[in-house]
């Protein structure tokens, strides 16, 4: 068995109310180096086990699971890898 990783994020030019709000709360925590965070962006990681091995004909199966499924291409973009 193999794992496909997808990770979806926010296009950079879409709001990120979430990324947002833990930015502004980083620097209440007292973490050492918090202070420094500019910006937080919030996304998601999605795993798929499949049987095998992983060669293009599998990546290019998830690859459409994403466009059609696991993400909103309007306003995320992704990217498929084998992990």
């Amino acid at each position: 068995m193999a794992r496909v990783v997808v990770d979806v994020m926010l296009k950079p030019e879409i709001l990120d109310p979430q990324g947002k709000a833990v930015a502004r709360a980083l620097p209440g925590l007292g973490v050492e180096g918090a202070s420094s965070v500019i910006d937080v962006r919030i996304g998601k990681r999605i795993e798929l086990t499949v049987d095998g091995e992983v060669d293009a004909a599998t990546l290019a199966a998830v690859e459409e699971l994403a466009h059609t499924l696991l993400a909103n291409p309007v306003i995320e973009d992704y990217t498929v890898r084998a992990e």
